[in-house]
């Protein structure tokens, strides 16, 4: 079969196949692994979110200070209960 100038390929081509190839097949393995490893990006957990996450963002929103944070988190730790006169958050 000829080509366009003379009757091999050109240097080029076989690089360019090359290339090619690598990047065929370095899709389809990637691919794979996409699959097998569920790439549709991070999960959220489903259903509710846990008390320290809540008392988290209830601290980044201002709702409590950092020693409501502080005694909360110690009681959400610890599972004990606050009693009457340690209120966790709202009015002072």
């Amino acid at each position: 079969m000829m080509f366009w100038y003379g009757g091999q390929w050109g240097w080029w081509q076989g690089a360019l196949g090359l290339v090619v190839m690598l990047a065929f097949w370095g899709l389809v393995a990637w691919g794979i692994y996409a699959v097998a490893r569920g790439a549709r990006g991070p999960q959220r957990p489903v259903g509710r979110p846990d008390a320290l996450s809540i008392l988290d963002e209830r601290l980044a929103r201002g709702e409590i200070d950092q020693d409501q944070y502080r005694q909360a988190r110690e009681l959400i730790r610890t599972g004990g209960s606050p009693g009457p006169a340690a209120p966790i958050g709202g009015e002072r």
